[in-house]
């Protein structure tokens, strides 16, 4: 099983706040969080990777490590350690995503039930994340909160589970407790008035975990 980066990552989404992203990323980063997901793929194709190259630039100089979602050719041009691919990604894209990023590269896939965590074991991934756990505004509309007991039941397909939705400083135990290998925040990162001290607080339950 691969080890992964840290045990939490931070997910992007320019909307959390009035603040640029590339600051609120770089204020992630100062609170010691090592792992960003540039998400945002709502954006056109020139001002994503405008967007991504000021928040590369920022995990770049603090030694951090980036994952693009989605998008193979915009994680080669911004250098990054790897791509989040959606729910169903077959083997094909993930070897595909590897030939392009090199054998080290990250790749994950998102999953939202137990099958589809086997699935992307048996198609390559080197990781998942699982959602929701907890209800969360973030992400509506993916059915009902998984609990702790989903990711139970998701180790066994023997793949890193990342935890997301939902979770914050008082659930993380909760989930570390289950088997997930990390945990994925958006919200409460990205719309924290003090991006760096809900870094440093997650990072603390979770060390604690």
């Amino acid at each position: 099983m691969r080890a992964l980066p840290s045990p939490l990552l931070a997910v992007t989404d320019r909307h959390g706040h009035a603040r640029p992203l590339a600051e609120t990323v770089q204020a992630i980063l100062k609170g010691g969080g090592r792992w960003i997901w540039f998400r945002d793929r709502d954006l056109e194709p020139v001002a994503r990777r405008r967007l991504g190259e000021a928040v590369a630039a920022r995990v770049r100089t603090a030694g951090g490590v980036l994952t693009v979602g989605g998008d193979v050719a915009l994680a080669r041009a911004l250098g990054a350690d790897g791509v989040h691919f959606g729910g169903g990604s077959d083997a094909e894209a993930i070897a595909a995503a590897r030939d392009a990023l090199g054998a080290g590269a990250l790749i994950g896939v998102s999953a939202h039930a137990a099958h589809e965590v086997a699935q992307a074991a048996g198609n390559g991934a080197d990781y998942v994340t699982l959602s929701p756990i907890f209800p969360t505004l973030s992400k509506p509309g993916y059915g009902p909160a998984l609990g702790p007991e989903g990711i139970v039941a998701a180790r066994t397909a023997g793949l890193p589970v990342v935890a997301l939705g939902g979770i914050g400083p008082d659930s993380v135990a909760a989930c570390r407790g289950a088997g997930a290998a990390a945990v994925a925040i958006m919200g409460g990162v990205m719309r924290a008035r003090d991006p760096a001290g809900a870094a440093r607080a997650l990072l603390k339950a979770l060390h604690a975990a």
